[in-house]
């Protein structure tokens, strides 16, 4: 993350960051999988598969992170931020990313609990976690597709995006985002309480939720939007749940959808 601060302070564009950790991430989390460690027991199948899921996951967002920052994207996050600390910037950013960087290790370890439980056939919780990653990868892609074409449309010029998933959450890319780490939970724990070490993987898909929701991802994006979209956003988030998907809720009339600001 030291390397992702650099990248970013030079090109100028925040959008590597994300890209950066998502790589990281994922070889981490291959390298927890895949690399043999003394006293601990393993399946021969089940570490490579698990291997490919933190692999599919890692690719699929980093690519489509750098594809959007390449294409002169950059995460609003980042710009909120840099309005907020000012010519401290660079340094609180510095210590930011750490944090991210914390949290990286804190996945990785959860992607390590579930390659090391010692079953030695495949479970019902493998293949649950396989579904539940598909699902996940699915969604989040489909919810980053779903944007990209309204914000390519001149007519949504604007507007706050409220189709398809993004009008059953305000943030469904980060939902799909927290589910896929439930698979690594599946696939690591065991019924029958023979592998107790497989309770640490529960601590991705916490960490994944607290950074997402109460941290990096949903409070300081909003915080953009309400500077940027105005009275539209504020009219969205009394309709839209902010994280978990729900049916929109009826607000006031007067108060007009995806007005702009």
């Amino acid at each position: 993350m030291a390397a992702a601060w650099f990248i970013a302070s030079r090109d100028g564009k925040s959008g590597w960051v994300d890209a950066i950790w998502s790589f990281a991430v994922g070889a981490a989390g291959i390298a927890m999988a895949l690399v043999p460690w003394p006293g601990w027991q393993q399946s021969e199948t089940r570490p490579v598969i698990v291997a490919l899921l933190a692999a599919i996951w890692s690719i699929r967002l980093g690519l489509h992170i750098a594809v959007r920052t390449l294409r002169g994207g950059d995460d609003p996050r980042y710009a909120q931020l840099r309005g907020e600390w000012g010519k401290d910037f660079p340094r609180r950013l510095f210590w930011f990313l750490q944090i991210q960087a914390g949290a990286a290790l804190l996945l990785a370890v959860s992607i390590f609990a579930a390659a090391r439980n010692p079953a030695p056939q495949l479970r019902i919780g493998d293949w649950l976690g396989i579904a539940i990653l598909v699902i996940a990868i699915l969604g989040e892609g489909l919810a980053d597709r779903q944007l990209t074409r309204f914000r390519e449309n001149p007519a949504n010029k604007g507007k706050v995006c409220d189709v398809g998933l993004w009008g059953i959450s305000r943030h469904p890319n980060y939902f799909f985002e927290w589910f896929g780490w439930l698979a690594y939970v599946a696939i690591a724990l065991d019924p029958t309480s023979t592998y107790p070490w497989g309770w640490i993987a529960v601590s991705g898909p916490l960490f994944m939720y607290w950074l997402l929701v109460h941290v990096s991802g949903i409070p300081p994006l909003e915080a953009h939007m309400l500077k940027s979209r105005g009275e539209a956003f504020r009219a969205y988030q009394a309709r839209v749940n902010a994280f978990w998907p729900g049916p929109s809720r009826h607000v006031p009339a007067q108060i007009s959808k995806g007005r702009p600001s």
